[in-house]
């Protein structure tokens, strides 16, 4: 997986959990979507990014990683 395709899971994941957030201060509720359950996914979404992004830097042979 490329770096950037890891970068725009972990922007989706931030602006999910930006708008949970909007959600959970205003109490908007559209349906079963929450503010908490839009946190929940928004905050998944950046774990599972970061968890790519550590694995993808340990396996990652080539000093120049973080150059490109």
């Amino acid at each position: 997986m490329k770096n950037k395709y890891i970068i725009i899971i972990l922007i989706f994941g931030f602006l999910i959990a930006i708008l949970g957030s909007l959600f959970k201060i205003t109490h908007w509720q559209l349906g079963f979507v929450t503010g908490s359950l839009l946190l929940t996914i928004g905050m998944c979404t950046e774990i599972i990014a970061g968890i790519l992004f550590i694995i993808k830097l340990l396996l990652n042979k080539n000093n120049t990683f973080l150059n490109k």
